[in-house]
Order: C-alpha cells, then structure tokens, then sequence
C-alpha cells in the first residue's frame, strides 16, 4: 500500500469539513476573531442563510500588511506561543484552523486596517491567494465570505434551506448578544436589521433578543460558590419553555452546550417543571482556566472539567436555592446585600483552592475561602447520586448525563406536581390503542339493523337499553354520540374539506428563530389543517383563523406543543395533534352522560352508529356492551 502525501488543498477541505460545516459555524469563527481583537463594535450581515454572503466588520486591533498572507495559513494564530498556552485559554479563538478552512471552500476577502497605518486586502479563492493591494478602510478589519462551498458541491448540497440556515445564523448571533453584552453588535440578514444591541448591559441585551418583559420572569444569580462565579439569569418556578433552544451556557465567555451543567440545572427544576417543558437560563460560569478544558472539540462547542461532581454541585445548589427559597438564596440572587460571612478557624489542608487567576476584585466581604476537598465535602450531599473517579482534578469524559435524575425527598407539594400527567402524550397512545381496538373488533363484532331493535328504556339517564333476539345491547349515549362527532371532524379533516373560522383577534405568537425556521417549514400543512397563519415581523406569527370545529382550541398550548416536535428524538406529528383536539372537541360537543333523551333521540342515534356494535369512543371505552339472555339467567341461577 502507498502513502500519499496530502496537499495543502485537500487537507484545509478535509479541516473545513471539522471546523466550517455550515454557515453559521463561519459566523461563530469570524465574530469570535472580532471579539477577540477587542472590538466594541461589530457588524454581521448575511445573505441567503450565509451561502451567498457572510461579512463580518469589526473596529478591532486589526491585521498588520505582513500578517495578512499569513493570516491565511493553516495554524496561524496570535492567541498562542506555546503548549502550555493550552491550559490557561482565555480568548475565544486559538487553534488557527478557522481562516484557512473557510478560505478553502468559499471566495473570501480580508480588510484591514491597524491604528496609524493604511488599509490592505486580500483576496482568497477556493484556498488560492491574490496579491496584497492597498485599499480604503476604518480602522478594524472586514472579513468577507462569498459562495460558501462553491468548489465542494457535495457539500453544499446538504445544506438546509435559507430560511433554516438563516434561523440557525440567528440563534448563534443570539448567544454572542448574550455573551458579550459590552458590545454593540448589529445583525442584518437580507438587508434587514435583525438584531441591534449597543453595549449597554447584559438586561439590556437580554430585552433585545427576548424582549423587555423576559426580565420580569426570571431571577438574576450573582454567586460565588467555592470559587466558580455563576451569574446570569434563570426562569422563576411558572417560567418554562416547550425546547431548549432557550438555553445558554457561557464557560469563561464561551458559548457552550455541556450535559453536566444542563443536568444540574434540569434536576434543580425538577419538581416545578411538566413534562417536555423546559427551564429557561442565561448562565455564565466563570471557572480557572486551569481546571477546564477548552481543547476538547473541533468546534469548541463543548468544555471537559477536571471534576464534572464540583461543577454540579455549585450549578445544582445554587439554583436549587433560589428556586425553593431557602435560607441560602439570599446568597445568590443579586442585588441583594450579602451577609457578613464569618472567616474559618478550621485547619485548611494544604490542598490547592480552586480560585480563580484572573477574576476581578469584588465588593467585600468576600465569601470564606474553601479548599477543594472542603468544597467536595460541603456538596457531597447534592452530588451523592453523581458519579466520578478520584479527588484529584484530571480530565475525563462527563459522567452526567442531561436525563439524569439526581432528586432531593419530595414534599407533598412537590409530590402533587410530579404527578401531573404529560396528557397529550397519553391521549395520543390511548388513541392509538382504541383505533386497534376498533379494527379488532370490527373484525368480530356483528352488526345488527337498528330497526330491529326494541327500545326498552334508559338507565341512569347514561345508558340506553334495547333488546333484540335473545340479547340485550347497553349503548352508552355519551360514548356512541362523541365517536360518531369524531368521525365526522376526522373525515373533514383528512378530506381538506376544512372550513376556517376567521378570529374577531388575531392571535399573534412570538417565537424565537429556530422555533420560527420550524413553524415556517410547517406553513402550509397548518394551512391544510384550516389555520390561516403567516409571518408576523422578524420572528412572529399570526393566526387569523382556526379550523371552524376546533373554534375553541386553546391555541397557546396547540402550538407548545407543535414547538415541542423541535427535540428531534420526540418529534410529534401535527397530524397526531390534530387526532387529539378533534377528540376533545368531539367530548365536549356529545350528548353527557346524565342528559335524559327521548326514545326518538336514542332512535336516531342509534342509526347513525349504522348498527356497528363494535364502536369505541376516541379514547378508547366501548360504545356498546352485549348481554345474551343465557349471561342474565346465569346471574339469577336459573341455568348453570
């Protein structure tokens, strides 16, 4: 076998499909860059999702004329000197992966400009480099990408659609609002202002991605717990939302999705949360670099601790704190005074402090000092049920899982809550379970003229009796009358002989803009239900009408649970939806159980049914039950 010697092109292809494998990931590397060269001011527009055009402008140190040559070099980059480096990364950029891998599969163009010096750019085709030229520009740096994936085809076709690339760009530009709220950014897609924040404050910036009325719903953290710093916003207790895409972790600035603190968080909620909601969080950890690994993935995506029990126990207390409003919360929430704290007497073992190296002073007192075996020992019982190998810090893989359980005794309060049932996900097996029935028993199940059939009275005013033959039939006239609605709803339904009902108000919801990437995506066949629905601004929609039988849905929960079909491992049929409105819209509109009815009434209904015997309500009870003559003498001895 030979071994071939890769060239430049093939491997920065190979890189850009680890580092650059859509859109959005050019954006995350070009705004982390700007971040980086310490620019106040910086300004994203994208255009077709960012495959026609990605241009980031920053007013930061810039890139000095010698250094633009090689700024598109494999491994190039000013944030490291050596590989120690590694272990104390406090920008957000430092492998040199990123301009080289983009530069590889698009038409890219650098502008730069250093304080005191002229402005040079720079052109890059497909991994091809142009000739430096000088060039009017600010001083910062202008970063162009133009037909991304132009020269590798295979890859461009799996792209999604604008609209979804778009909404994907949108939500990463989302978390840099968030996490450098001191910046001003402006976020323009297709021309469009999306986004525009002025550097002004982290509720603030908040207000501009949320809006202004998410502040009055949360409770802001400014903890200092064993010498990790979590700060941030949390949902209060009736504050959740159907996905997690209202989910932000920042480790030292960075834009993380990590299961141990995503866990921590989840189990804190545990008992004020139904299930498929999800708490709603902006947090920021601020760890030392020296116990957190940043070098763990190819897009930096994630972060690897030197032990996973002491970040979950700090993440896990605090928030758990505060939401059940015990003695400790005081400590955590801001601006609230904190209490003078007592300085220990104990012996401290000669074991490092995780402290930070670089944190800014804070207001004193400053909260009693902990080693680190202390701190274990202090959260040992919020962590019990967590695992973890040796008190050493050393890197290893999560051991935390974002399903796990990890749940102080209940009280009886939160008993009544944990037994609230996911009843969408109920009715829709016990659905599934009656159609089986049905079709069984329709296999078997005899049908009978209802004109042979002789009435002989009510029961309860529930049941209706009648006698044929040597057999009696009990019809449950609820039960007959909301099957047969339902029949009727569900054939208009699968027929797209749906009429709308124009609203008096339209209902407008306001989503983010992966949830609005999904609901677009899902326009037409909303549409094909009977929902007028369309845009509504940057990231909202309007419902005008509703289907003309489903007059009464409670749409706000119709549609939490069609954005809960965004976790992709529970996804959820709209048609599945709308079985289970029609099938609550069908209970309320039957005949009750206690409503008296005529034999005429009963009469009619009964040849609606067309005599079949072998009905079930939509959730699943009998329509009606047989009796022979032979069961009833059996009962009263008179056979055996």
């Amino acid at each position: 076998m030979k071994i071939n010697l890769l060239s430049a092109d093939v491997y920065n292809k190979i890189a850009a499909g680890e580092v650059v494998d859509r859109p959005y990931s050019v954006v995350k590397e070009l705004v982390e860059n700007a971040v980086d060269a310490g620019a106040s001011e910086i300004t994203v527009e994208v255009e077709g999702g960012g495959k026609k055009l990605v241009r980031v402008t920053d007013n930061g140190s810039g890139i000095e004329k010698e250094d633009l040559k090689r700024a598109y070099s494999a491994h190039a980059t000013s944030k490291l000197s050596c590989a120690e480096d590694l272990f104390t990364v406090q920008t957000l950029g430092f492998r040199g992966e990123a301009i080289a891998s983009i530069a590889a599969v698009s038409r890219m163009k650098i502008l730069s400009k250093t304080a005191g010096s002229d402005a040079y750019a720079l052109d890059c085709t497909g991994g091809v480099l142009g000739e430096v030229r000088p060039e009017a520009g600010a001083n910062g740096t202008v970063v162009s990408v133009e037909d991304l994936f132009f020269n590798t085809p295979a890859r461009l076709k799996f792209l999604k659609s604008d609209g979804q690339e778009e909404a994907d760009v949108t939500n990463m530009m989302a978390r840099f609002l968030l996490s450098r709220p001191d910046i001003a950014f402006t976020y323009l897609t297709n021309g469009k202002v999306k986004y525009r924040s002025f550097g002004d404050g982290l509720k603030s910036a908040l207000a501009v991605v949320y809006g202004g009325g998410i502040l009055e719903n949360c409770y802001e953290l400014n903890a200092d717990k064993h010498g990790i710093k979590i700060s941030g916003f949390i949902g209060n207790q009736n504050f959740s939302k159907p996905n997690r895409s209202y989910q932000s972790l920042f480790v030292n600035g960075r834009y993380v999705v990590n299961q141990t603190v995503a866990a921590a968080v989840t189990n804190a909620y545990g008992a004020y949360l139904m299930k498929r909601q999800y708490p709603f969080y902006v947090l920021f950890l601020e760890i030392p670099p020296e116990i957190v690994d940043v070098n763990v993935h190819p897009t930096k995506a994630d972060v690897r601790f030197a032990d996973n029990q002491i970040i979950y126990g700090c993440v896990y207390s605090v928030v758990s704190a505060v939401l059940d409003g015990n003695s400790r919360a005081l400590e955590y929430l801001a601006d609230v005074p904190k209490a003078e704290s007592v300085p220990q007497t104990a012996p401290v073992a000669p074991v490092p402090e995780i402290r930070s190296t670089f944190e800014k002073p804070v207001v004193p007192p400053a909260p009693v000092k902990m080693t680190y075996e202390q701190a274990k020992k202090e959260l040992a019982f919020d962590i019990s049920s967590v695992g973890g190998k040796g008190t050493e810090p050393r890197f290893f893989e999560p051991s935390v899982s974002a399903d796990l359980e990890v749940r102080a005794p209940l009280s009886a309060t939160e008993e009544k809550r944990e037994e609230k049932k996911d009843f969408f996900a109920e009715n829709q097996r016990i659905l599934r379970e009656a159609e089986e029935k049905e079709k069984n028993a329709r296999a078997t199940q005899e049908r009978i003229d209802p004109n042979n059939l002789v009435y002989k009275g009510e029961l309860f005013r529930t049941y209706l009796i009648y006698e044929i033959g040597d057999a009696a039939y009990f019809i449950d006239q609820h039960a007959a009358h909301e099957r047969l609605i339902y029949n009727r709803l569900r054939a208009k339904w699968e027929s797209r002989e749906v009429v709308s009902q124009p609203m008096l108000i339209p209902y407008v919801l306001n989503v983010n803009a992966q949830e609005f990437a999904f609901l677009e995506k899902n326009f037409a066949i909303l549409r094909e239900m009977g929902f007028e629905i369309d845009e509504f601004g940057d990231t909202s929609v309007r419902v005008s009408s509703v289907p003309v039988d489903l007059q009464s849905i409670d749409l706000k929960s119709f549609f939490a649970e069609v954005l809960s079909s965004m976790e992709s491992l529970r996804a959820i049929k709209l048609a599945d939806l709308i079985k289970d409105r029609l099938a609550t819209s069908a209970c309320k509109a039957a005949v009750k159980g206690g409503d008296s009815l005529t034999e005429e009434e009963g009469r009619a209904l009964i040849v609606e049914t067309e005599g079949d015997m072998g009905l079930r309500c939509p959730h699943g009870r009998p329509v009606a039950v047989k009796m022979k003559k032979s069961e009833i003498e059996k009962l009263f001895k008179r056979i055996v």
